[in-house]
């Protein structure tokens, strides 16, 4: 079966529509479009993308549009992924909420959580730092992502062995059960420390008390710019004085924001 291929009349229609809902530049991914809803598109019947765009953009209940995103969203990551964000994790954000958080509800969240590394990445460094003294805080990490599909695979949170390549050897049967295709599976008690809600970044924040820390990594660099220093600016608003906002490696915020540069991909709420 021939596949189709997208016309520049329909391209720049998905193309402007996701960066309009979702803040997403594919304005370069026209290879990448077509190889990732092609087939899909011909084996549900459409005869043409734009057949299948307004179906997409018809669609009331807004599942059409969560399924197209799910398809266009990509998912790399692992365990310690940029580690050295870790490592002020424990030596120096982690020490820095024992110190002032007095009421012991620390807020952290993970804005772009993928497939769940990350998270549970952050809640197995909070457990090794806070060991017995964790007892009687609420140290819950919010992880969120646009993706449905890889939320559900965040919550089961079994892992290949590759996926774990690079964390500490007294991890794996600290954190993690074994099973018996070779895969892991994350312990109950980290599991139960990360709470999994899917959200747009377009959309307004909504919280009860400012974050500690928020991790957004490496999902800005698909957003173009006004739309990047835009969403800098509302994680500004809703972190506490000294709090933290960190960003991918390949990622970077505008001089005139108003964060400290603390080090590369690490900023501070003055």
């Amino acid at each position: 079966m021939e596949s189709i291929k997208i016309t520049d009349k329909e391209f720049e229609r998905l193309v402007k529509f996701i960066q309009s809902k979702y803040g997403i530049d594919l304005g370069r991914k026209k290879v990448l479009i077509e190889g990732r809803l092609s087939k899909m598109i011909t084996e549900q019947g459409y005869a043409s993308y734009t057949e299948y765009l307004n179906k997409v953009f018809s669609d009331e209940t807004g599942l059409e549009t969560v399924n197209l995103v799910n398809k266009l969203t990509t998912n790399h990551t692992y365990f310690m992924r940029e580690a050295q964000h870790f490592d002020f994790l424990k030596n120096v954000m982690l020490p820095q909420i024992e110190r002032t958080v007095t009421d012991r509800d620390a807020r952290i969240w993970c804005a772009a959580s993928s497939s769940g590394e990350e998270p549970y990445t952050i809640a197995m460094i909070i457990d090794e730092y806070f060991g017995t003294k964790k007892a009687g805080w609420d140290l819950r990490i919010l992880a969120t992502d646009l993706s449905t599909d890889i939320l559900k695979k965040a919550q089961k949170a079994t892992y290949s062995a590759e996926a774990l390549k690079d964390i500490p050897t007294s991890w794996k049967t600290k954190y993690f059960t074994r099973n018996a295709d070779g895969t892991y599976t994350v312990v109950d008690r980290i599991r139960k420390e990360v709470i999994f809600k899917q959200f747009n970044l377009m959309d307004n924040i909504k919280y009860k008390k400012p974050y500690d820390i928020i991790f957004c990594r490496n999902v800005m660099i698909y957003f173009d710019t006004p739309t990047k220093n835009a969403l800098v600016e509302r994680f500004y608003d809703c972190i506490k004085p000294g709090g933290y906002l960190l960003i991918g490696h390949a990622e970077s915020v505008s001089k005139s924001s108003r964060f400290k540069f603390v080090q590369p991909a690490t900023y501070q709420k003055k």
